[in-house]
Protein backbone atom coordinates (compact mmCIF):
# COMPACT_ATOMS: atom_id res chain seq x y z
CA UNK A 1 0.00 0.00 0.00
CA UNK A 2 2.90 2.51 1.33
CA UNK A 3 4.43 1.69 -2.24
CA UNK A 4 1.33 2.86 -4.26
CA UNK A 5 0.40 5.75 -2.63
CA UNK A 6 4.20 6.96 -3.52
CA UNK A 7 3.56 5.94 -6.85
CA UNK A 8 0.36 8.09 -7.05
CA UNK A 9 2.06 11.21 -5.01
CA UNK A 10 4.60 10.92 -8.18
CA UNK A 11 1.38 10.59 -10.76
CA UNK A 12 -1.23 12.96 -9.16
CA UNK A 13 0.23 16.33 -10.19
CA UNK A 14 0.62 15.58 -14.01
CA UNK A 15 -2.88 13.58 -14.07
CA UNK A 16 -4.78 16.45 -12.18
CA UNK A 17 -2.75 19.44 -14.64
CA UNK A 18 -3.77 17.69 -17.47
CA UNK A 19 -7.20 16.46 -16.32
CA UNK A 20 -9.43 19.27 -15.34
CA UNK A 21 -11.93 16.35 -14.47
CA UNK A 22 -10.01 15.19 -11.94
CA UNK A 23 -10.02 18.32 -9.87
CA UNK A 24 -13.43 19.21 -10.77
CA UNK A 25 -14.59 15.65 -9.55
CA UNK A 26 -12.82 15.92 -6.16
CA UNK A 27 -14.45 19.55 -5.77
CA UNK A 28 -17.84 18.23 -6.48
CA UNK A 29 -17.48 14.57 -4.23
CA UNK A 30 -16.50 17.44 -1.46
CA UNK A 31 -19.15 19.55 -1.92
CA UNK A 32 -21.96 17.56 -4.44
CA UNK A 33 -24.08 19.68 -6.60
CA UNK A 34 -27.55 20.30 -5.49
CA UNK A 35 -29.27 18.87 -8.56
CA UNK A 36 -26.86 16.00 -8.80
CA UNK A 37 -28.80 12.77 -9.14
CA UNK A 38 -28.78 10.60 -5.63
CA UNK A 39 -26.72 7.87 -5.56
CA UNK A 40 -27.13 4.85 -2.71
CA UNK A 41 -23.36 4.56 -2.53
CA UNK A 42 -22.26 6.09 1.17
CA UNK A 43 -19.82 9.50 0.73
CA UNK A 44 -17.23 7.36 1.86
CA UNK A 45 -17.17 4.79 -0.62
CA UNK A 46 -18.26 7.43 -3.25
CA UNK A 47 -15.06 9.19 -2.29
CA UNK A 48 -12.72 5.68 -2.97
CA UNK A 49 -14.90 4.88 -5.78
CA UNK A 50 -15.32 8.04 -7.62
CA UNK A 51 -10.93 8.72 -7.12
CA UNK A 52 -9.90 5.47 -8.34
CA UNK A 53 -12.76 5.25 -11.70
CA UNK A 54 -10.77 8.80 -12.56
CA UNK A 55 -7.49 7.96 -11.76
CA UNK A 56 -7.54 5.06 -13.67
CA UNK A 57 -9.88 6.29 -16.73
CA UNK A 58 -7.71 9.63 -17.33
CA UNK A 59 -4.05 7.43 -16.80
CA UNK A 60 -5.69 4.80 -19.66
CA UNK A 61 -6.73 8.00 -21.93
CA UNK A 62 -3.15 9.96 -21.40
CA UNK A 63 -1.74 5.92 -22.77
CA UNK A 64 -4.12 5.91 -25.94
CA UNK A 65 -6.94 3.15 -24.71
CA UNK A 66 -9.41 6.09 -24.92
CA UNK A 67 -12.42 3.24 -24.57
CA UNK A 68 -11.30 2.62 -20.92
CA UNK A 69 -11.26 5.71 -20.40
CA UNK A 70 -14.43 6.57 -21.87
CA UNK A 71 -15.83 3.74 -20.01
CA UNK A 72 -14.41 4.90 -16.26
CA UNK A 73 -14.51 8.21 -17.34
CA UNK A 74 -18.64 7.67 -17.75
CA UNK A 75 -19.32 5.30 -14.74
CA UNK A 76 -17.70 7.96 -12.39
CA UNK A 77 -20.10 10.85 -14.09
CA UNK A 78 -22.91 8.22 -13.48
CA UNK A 79 -21.87 7.65 -10.02
CA UNK A 80 -21.22 11.21 -9.19
CA UNK A 81 -23.72 12.84 -11.60
CA UNK A 82 -21.18 15.54 -11.73
CA UNK A 83 -21.47 17.13 -14.87
CA UNK A 84 -17.86 18.02 -15.73
CA UNK A 85 -17.51 14.16 -15.83
CA UNK A 86 -20.43 13.42 -18.04
CA UNK A 87 -18.64 16.42 -20.07
CA UNK A 88 -15.04 14.63 -20.41
CA UNK A 89 -16.52 11.55 -21.01
CA UNK A 90 -18.21 12.68 -24.07
CA UNK A 91 -14.96 14.58 -25.26
CA UNK A 92 -13.05 11.30 -24.56
CA UNK A 93 -15.80 9.43 -26.98
CA UNK A 94 -14.83 12.34 -29.87
CA UNK A 95 -11.42 12.67 -29.45
CA UNK A 96 -11.30 8.65 -30.42
CA UNK A 97 -14.11 9.49 -32.96
CA UNK A 98 -16.22 6.89 -31.55
CA UNK A 99 -19.55 8.82 -32.65
CA UNK A 100 -22.11 6.08 -31.07
CA UNK A 101 -20.07 6.09 -27.74
CA UNK A 102 -20.04 9.80 -27.91
CA UNK A 103 -24.18 10.21 -28.30
CA UNK A 104 -24.46 7.41 -25.18
CA UNK A 105 -22.20 9.89 -23.44
CA UNK A 106 -24.01 13.09 -24.23
CA UNK A 107 -27.69 11.21 -23.80
CA UNK A 108 -26.82 10.11 -20.51
CA UNK A 109 -25.57 13.75 -19.64
CA UNK A 110 -28.81 15.02 -20.99
CA UNK A 111 -30.57 12.66 -19.02
CA UNK A 112 -28.70 13.78 -15.73
CA UNK A 113 -28.94 17.13 -16.72
CA UNK A 114 -32.30 17.89 -18.20
CA UNK A 115 -31.66 21.62 -17.70
CA UNK A 116 -27.70 21.53 -19.15
CA UNK A 117 -27.80 23.81 -22.60
CA UNK A 118 -24.27 22.18 -22.94
CA UNK A 119 -25.50 18.78 -22.86
CA UNK A 120 -28.44 19.57 -25.35
CA UNK A 121 -25.50 21.63 -27.69
CA UNK A 122 -23.22 18.27 -27.44
CA UNK A 123 -25.76 15.83 -27.87
CA UNK A 124 -27.19 18.28 -31.35
CA UNK A 125 -23.70 18.78 -32.20
CA UNK A 126 -22.87 14.78 -32.08
CA UNK A 127 -26.30 13.48 -33.90
CA UNK A 128 -26.11 15.95 -37.14
CA UNK A 129 -22.21 14.57 -37.35
CA UNK A 130 -23.93 11.44 -37.75
CA UNK A 131 -26.26 12.49 -39.97
CA UNK A 132 -29.19 11.13 -37.84
CA UNK A 133 -31.90 13.81 -38.92
CA UNK A 134 -34.83 12.10 -37.83
CA UNK A 135 -33.39 12.44 -33.78
CA UNK A 136 -32.55 16.08 -33.83
CA UNK A 137 -35.87 18.01 -33.24
CA UNK A 138 -35.88 16.84 -29.33
CA UNK A 139 -32.43 17.90 -28.35
CA UNK A 140 -32.99 20.89 -30.40
CA UNK A 141 -36.51 22.13 -29.02
CA UNK A 142 -34.40 21.38 -25.22
CA UNK A 143 -31.43 24.07 -26.69
CA UNK A 144 -34.48 26.33 -27.83
CA UNK A 145 -36.07 26.16 -24.52
CA UNK A 146 -33.22 26.70 -22.51
CA UNK A 147 -32.26 29.76 -23.94
CA UNK A 148 -33.63 33.22 -22.82
CA UNK A 149 -35.69 35.08 -25.14
CA UNK A 150 -33.43 37.55 -25.79
CA UNK A 151 -30.52 35.36 -26.57
CA UNK A 152 -32.57 33.15 -29.29
CA UNK A 153 -32.21 35.35 -32.59
CA UNK A 154 -29.02 34.99 -32.62
CA UNK A 155 -28.61 31.32 -32.16
CA UNK A 156 -31.53 30.93 -34.26
CA UNK A 157 -29.03 32.46 -36.88
CA UNK A 158 -26.74 29.92 -36.14
CA UNK A 159 -28.65 26.69 -36.43
CA UNK A 160 -29.04 26.62 -40.47
CA UNK A 161 -25.10 26.73 -40.25
CA UNK A 162 -24.55 23.73 -37.67
CA UNK A 163 -27.33 21.59 -40.08
CA UNK A 164 -25.70 22.24 -43.21
CA UNK A 165 -23.45 19.00 -42.47
CA UNK A 166 -26.88 16.90 -43.26
CA UNK A 167 -26.57 14.94 -46.20
CA UNK A 168 -30.73 15.69 -46.63
CA UNK A 169 -31.48 19.10 -46.19
CA UNK A 170 -34.77 19.09 -47.58
CA UNK A 171 -35.84 17.15 -44.78
CA UNK A 172 -33.83 18.80 -42.22
CA UNK A 173 -35.63 22.18 -43.74
CA UNK A 174 -39.03 20.19 -43.07
CA UNK A 175 -37.82 19.52 -39.92
CA UNK A 176 -36.77 23.07 -38.89
CA UNK A 177 -39.91 24.40 -39.33
CA UNK A 178 -41.82 22.07 -37.80
CA UNK A 179 -39.21 22.17 -34.24
CA UNK A 180 -39.39 26.03 -34.17
CA UNK A 181 -42.74 26.26 -34.16
CA UNK A 182 -42.88 28.06 -31.13
CA UNK A 183 -40.31 30.21 -32.15
CA UNK A 184 -42.41 31.11 -35.14
CA UNK A 185 -45.76 32.75 -33.20
CA UNK A 186 -43.55 34.79 -30.97
CA UNK A 187 -43.21 38.38 -31.97
CA UNK A 188 -40.04 38.28 -30.30
CA UNK A 189 -38.42 35.40 -32.14
CA UNK A 190 -40.33 34.91 -35.23
CA UNK A 191 -38.31 37.11 -37.98
CA UNK A 192 -34.69 35.04 -36.40
CA UNK A 193 -36.85 31.84 -36.85
CA UNK A 194 -37.61 32.76 -40.58
CA UNK A 195 -34.55 33.94 -41.69
CA UNK A 196 -33.24 30.44 -40.25
CA UNK A 197 -36.01 28.33 -42.32
CA UNK A 198 -34.76 30.39 -45.08
CA UNK A 199 -31.12 29.86 -44.87
CA UNK A 200 -32.34 26.02 -45.05
CA UNK A 201 -34.45 26.07 -47.47
CA UNK A 202 -31.47 27.38 -49.76
CA UNK A 203 -28.92 25.22 -49.14
CA UNK A 204 -31.37 22.58 -49.38
CA UNK A 205 -31.19 24.31 -53.52
CA UNK A 206 -35.20 25.67 -52.64
CA UNK A 207 -34.52 29.32 -53.21
CA UNK A 208 -38.38 30.09 -53.87
CA UNK A 209 -39.01 28.93 -50.49
CA UNK A 210 -36.06 30.82 -48.82
CA UNK A 211 -37.27 34.19 -50.65
CA UNK A 212 -40.40 33.33 -49.11
CA UNK A 213 -39.24 32.71 -45.86
CA UNK A 214 -37.34 35.81 -46.32
CA UNK A 215 -40.33 38.06 -47.23
CA UNK A 216 -41.72 36.82 -44.04
CA UNK A 217 -38.86 36.93 -42.12
CA UNK A 218 -38.88 41.10 -43.26
CA UNK A 219 -42.54 41.09 -42.13
CA UNK A 220 -42.28 40.23 -38.66
CA UNK A 221 -39.15 43.42 -38.54
CA UNK A 222 -38.26 45.14 -41.51
CA UNK A 223 -35.07 46.41 -39.42
CA UNK A 224 -33.33 42.62 -38.52
CA UNK A 225 -29.97 42.34 -39.92
CA UNK A 226 -31.60 38.33 -40.30
CA UNK A 227 -33.50 39.00 -43.29
CA UNK A 228 -31.18 40.95 -45.01
CA UNK A 229 -28.66 38.55 -45.09
CA UNK A 230 -30.85 36.06 -46.28
CA UNK A 231 -31.69 38.33 -48.98
CA UNK A 232 -27.86 38.90 -49.83
CA UNK A 233 -27.39 34.93 -50.07
CA UNK A 234 -30.61 34.57 -52.28
CA UNK A 235 -28.81 37.60 -54.79
CA UNK A 236 -25.41 35.89 -54.65
CA UNK A 237 -27.04 32.53 -55.82
CA UNK A 238 -29.18 34.81 -58.58
CA UNK A 239 -32.54 35.14 -57.29
CA UNK A 240 -32.44 38.44 -58.24
CA UNK A 241 -35.97 39.36 -56.75
CA UNK A 242 -34.54 39.10 -53.39
CA UNK A 243 -32.92 42.77 -53.47
CA UNK A 244 -36.16 44.13 -53.28
CA UNK A 245 -35.75 42.95 -49.51
CA UNK A 246 -32.94 45.04 -49.28
CA UNK A 247 -34.57 48.69 -49.49
CA UNK A 248 -36.59 48.70 -46.25
CA UNK A 249 -33.83 47.59 -44.45
CA UNK A 250 -31.79 50.27 -45.97
CA UNK A 251 -33.23 53.08 -45.29
CA UNK A 252 -33.60 52.28 -41.67
CA UNK A 253 -30.22 52.20 -39.80
CA UNK A 254 -28.67 49.37 -41.60
CA UNK A 255 -25.79 47.48 -39.57
CA UNK A 256 -22.91 48.92 -41.93
CA UNK A 257 -21.06 45.78 -42.38
CA UNK A 258 -24.23 44.46 -43.86
CA UNK A 259 -24.25 47.19 -46.31
CA UNK A 260 -20.31 47.20 -46.97
CA UNK A 261 -21.46 43.07 -48.27
CA UNK A 262 -23.96 44.80 -50.56
CA UNK A 263 -21.68 47.33 -51.74
CA UNK A 264 -19.32 44.29 -53.00
CA UNK A 265 -21.74 42.16 -53.92
CA UNK A 266 -22.65 45.07 -56.49
CA UNK A 267 -19.32 45.43 -57.12
CA UNK A 268 -18.95 41.90 -58.41
CA UNK A 269 -22.09 42.35 -60.43
CA UNK A 270 -20.31 45.65 -62.12
CA UNK A 271 -23.40 47.72 -60.66
CA UNK A 272 -20.51 50.62 -60.22
CA UNK A 273 -23.17 53.47 -59.81
CA UNK A 274 -25.19 51.50 -56.70
CA UNK A 275 -21.65 50.61 -55.07
CA UNK A 276 -20.59 54.10 -55.20
CA UNK A 277 -23.88 55.09 -53.32
CA UNK A 278 -23.48 52.08 -51.23
CA UNK A 279 -19.93 52.83 -50.58
CA UNK A 280 -20.30 56.88 -49.53
CA UNK A 281 -23.04 55.57 -46.70
CA UNK A 282 -20.57 53.15 -45.45
CA UNK A 283 -18.05 55.53 -45.28
CA UNK A 284 -21.00 58.26 -43.59
CA UNK A 285 -22.43 55.85 -41.12
CA UNK A 286 -18.62 54.05 -40.20
CA UNK A 287 -15.80 56.10 -41.21
CA UNK A 288 -13.02 54.44 -39.16
CA UNK A 289 -14.02 51.07 -41.72
CA UNK A 290 -10.84 50.75 -43.99
CA UNK A 291 -12.38 48.32 -46.65
CA UNK A 292 -15.24 51.04 -47.90
CA UNK A 293 -12.19 53.46 -48.07
CA UNK A 294 -10.29 51.12 -49.77
CA UNK A 295 -13.53 49.59 -51.88
CA UNK A 296 -14.39 53.28 -52.45
CA UNK A 297 -10.66 54.37 -53.41
CA UNK A 298 -10.49 51.61 -55.78
CA UNK A 299 -13.62 51.99 -57.81
CA UNK A 300 -13.14 55.89 -58.06
CA UNK A 301 -9.60 55.20 -59.83
CA UNK A 302 -11.36 53.00 -61.52
CA UNK A 303 -13.64 55.46 -62.48
CA UNK A 304 -10.59 58.22 -63.19
CA UNK A 305 -12.14 60.27 -60.32
CA UNK A 306 -8.88 60.88 -59.38
CA UNK A 307 -9.44 63.61 -56.78
CA UNK A 308 -11.97 62.18 -55.13
CA UNK A 309 -9.88 58.75 -54.97
CA UNK A 310 -6.66 60.77 -53.35
CA UNK A 311 -9.07 62.37 -50.87
CA UNK A 312 -10.54 58.49 -49.62
CA UNK A 313 -6.37 57.51 -49.75
CA UNK A 314 -5.55 60.20 -47.44
CA UNK A 315 -8.99 58.84 -44.77
CA UNK A 316 -7.13 55.76 -45.55
CA UNK A 317 -3.73 56.31 -45.00
CA UNK A 318 -5.00 57.43 -41.30
CA UNK A 319 -6.68 54.45 -40.31
CA UNK A 320 -3.52 52.14 -41.44
CA UNK A 321 -1.57 54.28 -39.44
CA UNK A 322 -3.39 53.62 -36.28
CA UNK A 323 -1.67 50.11 -36.41
CA UNK A 324 1.76 50.57 -38.22
CA UNK A 325 3.45 47.90 -36.92
CA UNK A 326 0.69 45.28 -37.37
CA UNK A 327 0.51 42.88 -40.16
CA UNK A 328 -2.88 44.71 -40.52
CA UNK A 329 -2.11 47.78 -40.81
CA UNK A 330 1.37 47.23 -43.13
CA UNK A 331 -1.30 45.27 -45.53
CA UNK A 332 -3.71 48.66 -45.31
CA UNK A 333 -0.71 50.84 -45.95
CA UNK A 334 0.52 48.80 -49.06
CA UNK A 335 -2.86 48.80 -50.55
CA UNK A 336 -2.92 52.36 -50.52
CA UNK A 337 0.59 52.78 -52.32
CA UNK A 338 -0.71 50.42 -54.73
CA UNK A 339 -3.68 52.79 -55.35
CA UNK A 340 -2.02 55.80 -55.23
CA UNK A 341 0.53 54.62 -58.00
CA UNK A 342 -2.24 53.68 -60.21
CA UNK A 343 -3.69 57.31 -59.81
CA UNK A 344 -0.06 58.68 -60.62
CA UNK A 345 0.21 56.30 -63.58
CA UNK A 346 -3.23 57.61 -64.83
CA UNK A 347 -1.82 61.10 -65.00
CA UNK A 348 1.18 59.90 -67.03
CA UNK A 349 3.50 60.43 -63.85
CA UNK A 350 5.55 57.20 -64.14
CA UNK A 351 7.93 58.57 -61.70
CA UNK A 352 6.00 59.24 -59.17
CA UNK A 353 3.95 55.84 -59.63
CA UNK A 354 7.73 54.32 -59.82
CA UNK A 355 8.54 56.11 -56.27
CA UNK A 356 5.04 54.91 -54.73
CA UNK A 357 5.38 51.33 -55.99
CA UNK A 358 9.12 51.31 -54.06
CA UNK A 359 7.82 52.11 -50.76
CA UNK A 360 6.07 48.50 -50.69
CA UNK A 361 8.47 46.13 -49.17
CA UNK A 362 7.00 43.02 -47.14
CA UNK A 363 7.47 39.61 -48.65
CA UNK A 364 3.63 38.78 -49.67
CA UNK A 365 3.21 42.21 -51.87
CA UNK A 366 6.74 43.28 -52.78
CA UNK A 367 6.01 40.42 -56.20
CA UNK A 368 2.90 42.93 -56.88
CA UNK A 369 4.52 46.01 -56.57
CA UNK A 370 7.34 44.51 -59.12
CA UNK A 371 5.02 43.68 -61.54
CA UNK A 372 3.52 46.69 -61.71
CA UNK A 373 6.77 48.55 -61.57
CA UNK A 374 7.50 46.50 -64.79
CA UNK A 375 4.45 47.58 -66.43
CA UNK A 376 5.16 51.06 -66.11
CA UNK A 377 8.61 50.16 -67.61
CA UNK A 378 6.47 49.24 -70.81
CA UNK A 379 4.09 51.90 -70.66
CA UNK A 380 7.30 54.02 -71.06
CA UNK A 381 8.75 52.18 -74.14
CA UNK A 382 11.26 49.88 -71.96
CA UNK A 383 10.29 46.70 -72.46
CA UNK A 384 13.58 45.01 -72.38
CA UNK A 385 13.91 46.37 -69.31
CA UNK A 386 10.28 45.22 -68.01
CA UNK A 387 11.14 41.90 -68.90
CA UNK A 388 14.52 41.76 -67.18
CA UNK A 389 13.03 42.93 -64.32
CA UNK A 390 9.93 39.83 -64.33
CA UNK A 391 13.03 37.68 -65.04
CA UNK A 392 14.67 38.91 -61.81
CA UNK A 393 11.99 38.30 -59.54
CA UNK A 394 11.98 34.84 -57.25
CA UNK A 395 10.31 31.67 -58.81
CA UNK A 396 10.66 29.03 -55.77
CA UNK A 397 7.96 27.23 -56.61
CA UNK A 398 5.59 26.62 -59.71
CA UNK A 399 3.17 28.68 -58.65
CA UNK A 400 5.87 31.72 -58.59
CA UNK A 401 6.86 30.64 -61.81
CA UNK A 402 3.67 30.66 -63.36
CA UNK A 403 2.20 33.86 -62.02
CA UNK A 404 5.93 35.45 -63.30
CA UNK A 405 5.42 34.03 -66.70
CA UNK A 406 1.37 35.24 -66.86
CA UNK A 407 2.37 38.83 -66.02
CA UNK A 408 5.20 38.87 -68.34
CA UNK A 409 2.08 37.53 -70.75
CA UNK A 410 0.14 40.62 -69.53
CA UNK A 411 3.26 43.09 -70.23
CA UNK A 412 3.27 42.05 -73.70
CA UNK A 413 -0.12 42.28 -74.46
CA UNK A 414 -0.18 45.82 -73.23
CA UNK A 415 2.64 46.28 -75.06
CA UNK A 416 0.56 44.70 -78.30
CA UNK A 417 3.46 42.16 -78.78
CA UNK A 418 1.31 39.98 -79.66
CA UNK A 419 3.66 37.20 -81.17
CA UNK A 420 5.99 37.26 -78.00
CA UNK A 421 2.70 37.51 -76.16
CA UNK A 422 1.22 34.56 -77.91
CA UNK A 423 4.17 32.12 -77.42
CA UNK A 424 4.44 32.46 -73.80
CA UNK A 425 0.81 31.70 -73.26
CA UNK A 426 0.82 28.60 -75.35
CA UNK A 427 3.73 27.49 -72.37
CA UNK A 428 1.13 27.86 -69.50
CA UNK A 429 -1.17 26.38 -71.76
CA UNK A 430 0.93 23.20 -72.08
CA UNK A 431 1.70 23.24 -68.52
CA UNK A 432 -1.64 23.34 -67.16
CA UNK A 433 -3.89 21.77 -70.66
CA UNK A 434 -7.41 21.91 -68.98
CA UNK A 435 -7.39 25.17 -67.49
CA UNK A 436 -10.51 27.21 -69.18
CA UNK A 437 -8.77 30.47 -68.10
CA UNK A 438 -5.38 29.77 -69.55
CA UNK A 439 -7.27 28.58 -72.94
CA UNK A 440 -9.55 31.17 -72.89
CA UNK A 441 -6.95 33.87 -73.16
CA UNK A 442 -5.14 31.82 -75.79
CA UNK A 443 -7.86 31.63 -77.78
CA UNK A 444 -7.83 35.71 -77.77
CA UNK A 445 -4.15 36.01 -78.36
CA UNK A 446 -4.89 33.78 -81.46
CA UNK A 447 -7.23 36.23 -82.40
CA UNK A 448 -4.79 39.09 -82.47
CA UNK A 449 -2.18 36.81 -84.37
CA UNK A 450 -4.44 36.05 -86.64
CA UNK A 451 -5.60 32.29 -86.21
CA UNK A 452 -9.48 32.67 -85.91
CA UNK A 453 -10.44 29.30 -86.97
CA UNK A 454 -8.04 28.19 -83.97
CA UNK A 455 -9.27 30.94 -82.03
CA UNK A 456 -12.80 29.37 -82.35
CA UNK A 457 -11.40 26.00 -82.01
CA UNK A 458 -10.57 26.56 -78.30
CA UNK A 459 -13.48 28.74 -76.94
CA UNK A 460 -15.77 25.60 -78.34
CA UNK A 461 -13.64 23.05 -76.58
CA UNK A 462 -13.91 25.63 -73.30
CA UNK A 463 -17.33 25.88 -73.71
CA UNK A 464 -17.94 21.95 -74.14
CA UNK A 465 -15.89 21.22 -71.03
CA UNK A 466 -17.40 24.36 -69.30
CA UNK A 467 -20.94 25.16 -70.59
CA UNK A 468 -21.31 27.84 -68.48
CA UNK A 469 -18.27 29.93 -68.72
CA UNK A 470 -19.71 32.62 -69.77
CA UNK A 471 -16.67 34.72 -71.11
CA UNK A 472 -15.81 32.12 -73.73
CA UNK A 473 -19.44 32.03 -74.56
CA UNK A 474 -19.57 35.79 -74.85
CA UNK A 475 -15.81 35.94 -76.59
CA UNK A 476 -16.79 33.72 -79.78
CA UNK A 477 -20.97 34.89 -79.82
CA UNK A 478 -18.82 38.46 -80.42
CA UNK A 479 -16.10 37.26 -83.07
CA UNK A 480 -18.72 36.13 -84.98
CA UNK A 481 -20.85 38.56 -85.04
CA UNK A 482 -17.62 40.71 -85.96
CA UNK A 483 -16.64 39.14 -88.56
CA UNK A 484 -20.65 38.75 -89.47
CA UNK A 485 -20.93 35.03 -89.72
CA UNK A 486 -23.59 32.56 -88.70
CA UNK A 487 -25.25 35.49 -86.47
CA UNK A 488 -28.21 33.36 -85.29
CA UNK A 489 -25.99 31.76 -83.67
CA UNK A 490 -23.69 34.28 -82.30
CA UNK A 491 -26.82 36.05 -80.80
CA UNK A 492 -27.82 32.38 -78.90
CA UNK A 493 -24.04 32.95 -77.61
CA UNK A 494 -24.26 35.94 -76.08
CA UNK A 495 -27.72 35.26 -74.50
CA UNK A 496 -26.89 32.55 -73.14
CA UNK A 497 -23.40 34.12 -71.68
CA UNK A 498 -25.79 37.14 -70.80
CA UNK A 499 -28.42 34.79 -68.71
CA UNK A 500 -25.01 34.03 -66.47
CA UNK A 501 -24.03 37.94 -65.89
CA UNK A 502 -26.70 39.98 -66.67
CA UNK A 503 -25.48 42.71 -65.63
CA UNK A 504 -21.92 42.82 -67.42
CA UNK A 505 -22.01 45.89 -69.42
CA UNK A 506 -19.17 44.73 -71.86
CA UNK A 507 -21.72 41.03 -72.87
CA UNK A 508 -24.68 43.76 -73.01
CA UNK A 509 -22.50 45.80 -75.40
CA UNK A 510 -22.19 42.44 -77.20
CA UNK A 511 -25.23 41.58 -77.59
CA UNK A 512 -26.31 45.25 -79.15
CA UNK A 513 -23.20 44.31 -81.43
CA UNK A 514 -24.63 41.67 -82.66
CA UNK A 515 -28.40 43.61 -82.98
CA UNK A 516 -26.75 45.72 -85.36
CA UNK A 517 -25.08 43.57 -87.34
CA UNK A 518 -28.93 42.17 -87.63
CA UNK A 519 -30.15 45.11 -88.45
CA UNK A 520 -32.16 45.51 -85.70
CA UNK A 521 -30.48 49.48 -85.17
CA UNK A 522 -33.37 50.38 -82.80
CA UNK A 523 -32.62 47.23 -80.20
CA UNK A 524 -29.21 47.87 -80.94
CA UNK A 525 -29.27 51.35 -79.64
CA UNK A 526 -31.09 50.64 -76.37
CA UNK A 527 -28.98 47.71 -75.47
CA UNK A 528 -25.59 50.27 -76.21
CA UNK A 529 -26.77 52.89 -73.99
CA UNK A 530 -27.37 50.58 -71.24
CA UNK A 531 -23.86 49.11 -71.59
CA UNK A 532 -22.41 52.49 -71.86
CA UNK A 533 -24.25 53.85 -68.80
CA UNK A 534 -23.03 51.14 -66.67
CA UNK A 535 -19.70 51.23 -68.10
CA UNK A 536 -18.25 54.08 -70.46
CA UNK A 537 -15.59 51.82 -72.26
CA UNK A 538 -14.11 53.13 -74.81
CA UNK A 539 -14.84 49.92 -76.77
CA UNK A 540 -18.28 50.39 -76.02
CA UNK A 541 -18.69 54.15 -77.20
CA UNK A 542 -17.18 52.65 -80.38
CA UNK A 543 -20.31 50.99 -81.10
CA UNK A 544 -22.59 52.59 -79.73
CA UNK A 545 -20.91 55.56 -81.92
CA UNK A 546 -21.47 53.52 -84.85
CA UNK A 547 -24.86 52.94 -84.70
CA UNK A 548 -25.87 56.54 -83.76
CA UNK A 549 -24.04 57.46 -86.59
CA UNK A 550 -25.89 55.17 -89.08
CA UNK A 551 -29.52 56.39 -87.43
CA UNK A 552 -27.94 59.84 -88.01
CA UNK A 553 -27.14 60.86 -84.94
CA UNK A 554 -23.75 61.86 -86.51
CA UNK A 555 -23.31 65.40 -83.56
CA UNK A 556 -24.04 62.73 -80.66
CA UNK A 557 -21.81 59.96 -82.06
CA UNK A 558 -18.97 62.84 -82.30
CA UNK A 559 -19.26 63.43 -78.69
CA UNK A 560 -19.23 60.39 -77.43
CA UNK A 561 -16.00 59.21 -80.06
CA UNK A 562 -14.34 62.83 -78.79
CA UNK A 563 -14.65 62.04 -74.79
CA UNK A 564 -13.81 58.33 -75.58
CA UNK A 565 -10.57 59.43 -77.46
CA UNK A 566 -9.62 61.93 -74.65
CA UNK A 567 -9.65 58.56 -72.18
CA UNK A 568 -7.39 56.27 -75.00
CA UNK A 569 -7.08 57.40 -78.19
CA UNK A 570 -4.52 54.59 -79.24
CA UNK A 571 -7.94 52.01 -78.42
CA UNK A 572 -7.62 49.66 -81.36
CA UNK A 573 -11.68 49.38 -81.98
CA UNK A 574 -12.11 53.04 -81.82
CA UNK A 575 -9.46 53.25 -84.30
CA UNK A 576 -10.63 50.99 -86.82
CA UNK A 577 -14.43 52.53 -86.29
CA UNK A 578 -13.24 55.96 -87.10
CA UNK A 579 -10.81 54.86 -90.09
CA UNK A 580 -13.95 52.71 -91.25
CA UNK A 581 -16.08 55.78 -91.37
CA UNK A 582 -13.68 58.21 -92.56
CA UNK A 583 -14.53 60.69 -88.80
CA UNK A 584 -12.68 62.79 -87.27
CA UNK A 585 -13.64 62.84 -83.79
Amino acid sequence: MVHFLRILAVLLPGIAAASPALAASQAAVQRPAASAPATALSPALLDATLFYEILIGELATREGDMASGYALLLEAARRSGDERLYRRATDIALQARAGEQALAAAQAWQQAWPGSREASRYTLQILVALNRVDDIAVPLRAMLDQTPTADKPALLLAIAQLLRGLSDKQQAARMLQTALDAELRSADTAAAAWTAIGRMRLLAQDAPGALEAARLAQAQDARSDGPALLALELMESGQLQAEELLAPYLQAQPNPDLRMAYARLLLEQQRYAEARTQLQAVTREKPDMPQAWLAQAALQVQEDALDDAERSLAQLTRLAQQNPDSEAGRALLNQTYLLHAQVAEKRADFAAADQWLRRIDTDKDLPAAQIRRASLLARQGKLKEARALLHSLPADTEEARRMNLRAEVQLLRDAHAWRDAYALQEKLVAAQPDDDDLEYELAMLAEKVGKHDFMEQLLRKVIARNPSYQHALNALGYTLADRGIQLDEAKRLIEQALGLSPNDPFITDSLGWVEFRLGNLQEARRLLEKAYGMRPDVEIAAHLGEVLWVLGEQERARAIWKESARLNADNEVLRATLKRLGVQP
